[in-house]
């Protein structure tokens, strides 16, 4: 019988490997169903006609009622479909484009009350609104270690990202009437500006292996600028160098085709 002494390793249990397992079962538990679409063309297209209809929507209620009561309205229609979206149990496409679609409208009325009724030059609030972006941005990797949105499986997650698609709205309508107004290139150069603007990350990711979620991220703060500017062009009048077919009429048709498109997505999704 052999007696000497066993020298076969040991896994030792540690204090930091009892906390560590804790924590990834807390993890574990508190996960959520990742609440965010596939990024799919069907995705942008929603995305863009969200950020013109928003646009003209907003433009539209404050010229027809009071813009303190516009804002107000917009406040209470935002903040009721971020509680639904935040305690939906998994991702619904309508709930999630009509929050999309609420915090374009919200992201545009805060974009222009700076402008309209504080006097800020677009240069200071795009400036302004890039700066609050990097700094969500920044507090988010820094708590999560990633920016990727189907890694949003958490309440916090969940709120960074909603925080960020509020800053980059904000930041998308300063940035598009800063082209269009103060560098006075008009709603429709703007649009074929932001159009071309927004091929570079793609063709960088395809070409030389730009990040993807840095890519997304890049097109996802112009897809703002690049609907809205379209949208104006369309709807703005022609002593505006536009078409001059009404911000009303403009808005219902984007809200048309949002909702048939949203259909088209959903019905694809569910097959």
């Amino acid at each position: 019988m052999n007696n000497q002494p066993d020298r076969t390793p040991r896994a030792e249990t540690t204090v930091g490997d009892v906390m560590a397992t804790a924590a990834t079962a807390r993890r574990g538990r508190n996960a959520l169903p990742v609440k965010v679409p596939e990024i799919t063309l069907g995705f942008w297209v929603i995305k863009v006609l969200t950020t013109g209809m928003g646009e003209t929507a907003s433009d539209y209620l404050a010229r027809t009622i009071d813009p303190i009561v516009a804002v107000g309205l917009a406040t209470v229609g935002l903040a009721i479909l971020l509680v639904a979206q935040i305690r939906a149990d998994r991702y619904r496409a309508w709930l999630y484009w009509a929050t999309v679609a609420m915090v374009s409208v919200f992201g545009t009325m805060a974009a222009d009350v700076l402008h309209v009724a504080l006097g800020i030059p677009y240069i200071v609030s795009t400036v302004a609104f890039a700066v609050a972006v990097a700094a969500v941005f920044a507090l988010w990797h820094r708590s999560e270690r990633t920016l990727d949105i189907h890694s949003v499986t958490t309440h916090r997650r969940e709120a960074f990202y909603w925080t960020t698609v509020l800053a980059t709205f904000a930041l998308g309508t300063a940035a598009g009437d800063l082209t269009a107004t103060t560098l006075h290139l008009g709603y429709l150069a703007s649009g074929v500006l932001f159009a071309v603007a927004i091929a570079v990350p793609a063709v960088a990711h395809r070409q030389w292996g730009l990040n993807p979620v840095l890519g997304f991220w890049l097109a996802y703060v112009l897809t703002r600028p690049l609907g809205a500017s379209f949208a104006d062009w369309v709807a703005v009048s022609t002593d505006r160098a536009g078409l001059g077919l009404g911000t009303g009429p403009v808005s219902l048709v984007l809200i048309i085709a949002i909702i048939v498109a949203v259909g088209i997505q959903d019905v694809a999704l569910r097959r």
